[in-house]
């Protein structure tokens, strides 16, 4: 069988200020997120709803901090968040993809914001 090498995470840091997570994987590939960022694409059925057409927008997230980390086996990581979310798993999967992604995703949360006269605030 031929599987596809995918990088795995070899590091989770967490900012002192609890506002940024870094992670580094075992390519030497790194991506840097802001807890905000982390928030609002959170992968829980919260903010993604339960099928097409139901993700909502996330407002008000400027300020959150990240509480803790929480292994989830060898596969993801749940992100604990002062304002009580907790329910999301960021596979590291999940987690490349919002690296490889993130300008873009930033960029369309901004607008939607935008266009749903919503404040990161």
């Amino acid at each position: 069988m031929n599987e596809t090498v995918r990088p795995r995470p070899i590091e989770l840091r967490l900012r002192e200020d609890n506002t940024q997570l870094s992670v580094t994987y075992d390519n030497g590939q790194r991506h840097h997120f802001t807890a905000e960022f982390l928030r609002v694409e959170s992968p829980s059925a919260a903010v993604k709803g339960h099928g097409p057409g139901q993700a909502v927008t996330v407002s008000g997230k400027r300020s959150v901090r990240i509480l803790r980390l929480e292994p989830v086996g060898r596969y993801a990581v749940r992100i604990v968040f002062d304002d009580g979310h907790a329910t999301g798993l960021y596979s590291w999967e999940y987690l490349a993809k919002l690296g490889r992604e993130q300008k873009i995703l930033w960029a369309a949360y901004l607008r939607q914001l935008e266009e749903k006269g919503l404040s990161r605030d």
